[in-house]
């Protein structure tokens, strides 16, 4: 943190060698959390007049990652079109657009989890398509979610809204769905974002979280958060992945702190068994299932959250 030697030279390598005019097609999410949400950094980072970093400012800087940003953006801009639900596909082409054999199914993770950087985007260029967009995605996956548990699946067909993956969990698929709500409404302050994600909250306490009511005491197991069937809430198999270990650190934010820091504890038991946290990891047996590591960031910001 403060290096703005480097900072400043990864940043001018960024603006003299990068250019989204390729004949590429990439995923929707994964270019918009790691290459979109990048260059919004690195120019608030810039850009920030109270400058917490030290100085990162960049003589003769003008905007250029934010009109990068734009460019990219405005390429992922035709997997919003032609939907029937609002949904994205999951694939777009950055020079031709949607292929012609782009799959129709998406995870609600994928689709769901655009308004954070979008948001961003709209705001710093006074233009709402894309906040739009993001949200419309949001509110169409939150509509298809079950009466009766309240639950999101994780795969869904954007065309007809079926549910094509009906494993409502923490992890992979649904992960950050519920990030997002939670973090965009920080952000922004919209009312409807924490109303989505105290509702998703709730469904989750009443149908995912398995064990004992409190962490360190009475009967039964410590507490755990299952994957289960969204339309029943009955267990649908005995593993959880890492991408989970994100929640006790959603859950700190929230101020639900004594759960986060049982939830963590879980999570950090398996790792110190293991020197990081297996793919997934069997809660039966007490065995992975999984056994690679890619080095996922969650538990280190749960453990960071908690900490703070």
């Amino acid at each position: 943190m403060g290096n703005s030697s480097e900072f400043q030279k990864a940043v001018k390598l960024v603006i003299n060698t990068v250019s989204f005019d390729k004949d590429s097609t990439v995923q929707v999410f994964e270019a918009t959390i790691r290459v979109l949400g990048s260059l919004l950094s690195a120019h608030r980072i810039i850009t920030d007049s109270k400058q917490p970093f030290g100085d990162m400012t960049i003589k003769d800087y003008d905007n250029e990652l934010l009109y990068m940003a734009h460019d990219l953006a405005v390429r992922l801009l035709p997997a919003f079109e032609n939907t029937k639900t609002g949904i994205p596909y999951p694939r777009v082409n950055l020079k031709t657009g949607v292929p012609p054999d782009t799959n129709n199914e998406t995870c609600t993770a994928g689709a769901g989890s655009l308004l954070v950087e979008f948001g961003i985007l709209s705001r710093l260029l006074g233009d709402s398509t894309f906040e739009w967009v993001a949200r419309r995605a949001v509110k169409a996956l939150w509509n298809l979610r079950s009466n009766d548990t309240g639950l999101l699946g994780n795969v869904v067909n954007i065309q007809t809204g079926h549910w094509v993956g009906k494993q409502s969990g923490l992890g992979a698929g649904l992960d950050s769905f519920y990030e997002y709500l939670l973090k965009s409404y920080i952000l922004f302050g919209e009312k409807e974002d924490l109303e989505m994600f105290n509702a998703a909250y709730q469904s989750i306490q009443n149908y995912l979280r398995r064990g004992r009511e409190a962490c360190n005491e009475g009967e039964g197991d410590p507490p755990l958060y299952v994957n289960v069937n969204m339309f029943s809430g009955q267990l649908m198999n005995t593993w959880i992945d890492s991408l989970q270990a994100f929640f006790p650190g959603l859950q700190v934010l929230i101020g639900d702190v004594e759960d986060a820091i049982c939830l963590h504890a879980f999570y950090y038991a398996i790792w110190k068994r293991y020197g990081a946290l297996p793919e997934r990891y069997n809660w039966q047996l007490q065995a992975p299932d999984v056994l690679f590591y890619p080095l996922r960031p969650e538990l280190v910001e749960s453990t960071y959250l908690l900490y703070q």
